[in-house]
């Protein structure tokens, strides 16, 4: 018989779900080449390989055989394939813009481990979707709010989550849509670069994000008293803001976040705090062009740096921090053990501290290839970023049952198993 391509589930998936694949109909021991190819919504190819050798019974199953050396992975990944993608231009990051519409995923098989690959053997595709069925997509625009509310299938109230990203600004909705599928009502916050919203990263004002707090604590589907807060790098730092000053936070977590205030003035009320200063003779710039900024940030336990730290003993809220220990943007580690030693010494909960070997600063939903450099907008040029992929794929997975469990627990009030059929 003719080789074929079996993938399980069948036709469609969801992005953060493992997809089995397999090969059948092949020779006894034949090599052949694996190749993944997806296109983002401009147009950009993300490609990956794998050199395999069927079994003796003509058959491969990613999950039993290990790839040989020369792909864009090797050993035993099931879903190497997937978080192995790279973009074919250089400093380009996989994100999803419109999660209404899948990612469509081409897998082709080829004959041998030559460059270029030999004869195609056989072919499939299948769609990676962001929304659950019966998941509703609410575009939210009450008085100066600019944000999505996902609210998941059944009849809620449904415990209430604000999320944010960083300084890429707009509106990215993947991951809140995603979180959404396991039974949370989450609402993706723009705050700038967005609509009508401030067009720079210049000064941020607490009330806007206040407004967004209230909307959420009043909304039918979300159960009270309190809602969680998720950000990464620069929207980290705007969550335990929120934590410290705003009423009705419970639970705060954060990726990659800096316990400073970074990039842009914080004003609320009688309230003014900073932007932590940056030297950019720090900058260490490689051959190729990339930034290192690693170092770029000044220390916020020494002089005026200090005014930046945000108050996070004030918050009333439980804090987790996802640390990637290869992030190459700031000293995320740092910024957790000097949050948690402030929290404690004024007499507050230990936040929860855990750690990724190998992680770097984009810790994303489980199986979005890890982007090593990109364009940083405020640096004006591509930056370094960290992580080393397998290990960086892992503690997505890791990652992304940790904000679940962390949440359940504290918005719940019960540490109910991570369901991944609600």
């Amino acid at each position: 018989m003719a080789p074929s391509v079996r993938l399980s589930p069948a036709a469609r998936s969801l992005f953060d779900e493992p997809l089995a694949i397999s090969v059948q109909g092949l020779g006894p021991r034949q090599q052949v080449t694996l190749r993944t190819s997806l296109r983002d919504e401009t147009g950009e190819l993300f490609q990956a390989c794998a050199r395999y050798q069927a079994g003796a019974d003509g058959e491969l199953d990613l999950a039993r055989c290990p790839a040989l050396p020369g792909g864009s992975f090797s050993g035993l990944e099931p879903m190497g394939l997937l978080w192995a993608l790279q973009p074919q231009k250089p400093f380009r990051r996989l994100v999803k813009r419109d999660v209404q519409s899948p990612f469509l995923l081409q897998l082709e098989v080829f004959e041998g481990h030559g460059e270029p690959p030999g004869q195609l053997l056989a072919k499939a595709q299948h769609e990676r979707a962001f929304l659950r069925d019966g998941v509703r997509r609410v575009p939210v625009r009450e008085g100066r709010i600019r944000a999505t509310l996902f609210l998941p299938p059944g009849n809620g109230p449904f415990p209430g989550i604000i999320d944010l990203y960083g300084t890429g600004g707009g509106l990215p909705e993947y991951r809140a849509c995603l979180l959404a599928n396991y039974g949370f009502a989450v609402l993706a916050l723009a705050f700038y670069a967005y609509e009508d919203l401030p067009k720079e990263m210049k000064e941020f004002h607490l009330e806007y994000f206040e407004e967004a707090v209230n909307y959420m604590l009043q909304h039918t589907q979300v159960k009270g008293p309190g809602i969680g807060l998720l950000g990464i790098s620069k929207g980290g730092d705007l969550c335990i803001s929120m934590a410290s000053f705003l009423k009705g936070i419970t639970a705060t977590a954060l990726i990659n976040g800096s316990v400073a205030n970074v990039g842009a003035v914080l004003r609320y009320k009688d309230v003014t705090i900073p932007p932590l200063g940056v030297n950019e003779k720090r900058i260490k710039v490689n051959k190729s062009g990339i930034a290192d900024i690693i170092d770029v940030l000044d220390n916020p336990l020494e002089g005026p740096g200090r005014q930046s730290f945000i108050p996070l003993e004030k918050a009333e809220c439980h804090f987790l921090f996802i640390v990637g220990q290869d992030d190459r943007n700031w000293k995320s580690e740092f910024f957790a053990v000097e949050g948690s030693k402030r929290l404690q010494a004024h007499g507050k909960e230990k936040p929860e501290i855990v750690c990724y070997p190998g992680a770097g600063h984009y810790i994303e939903p489980p199986f979005f290839p890890m982007c090593a450099a990109s364009m940083h907008l405020l640096v004006g040029k591509p930056v370094v970023w960290g992580g080393e992929p397998k290990a960086h794929c892992e503690a997505q997975i890791d990652a992304w049952q940790q904000i679940q469990r962390f949440f359940r627990k504290h918005l719940m009030g019960k540490p109910s198993e991570i369901s991944n059929k609600l």
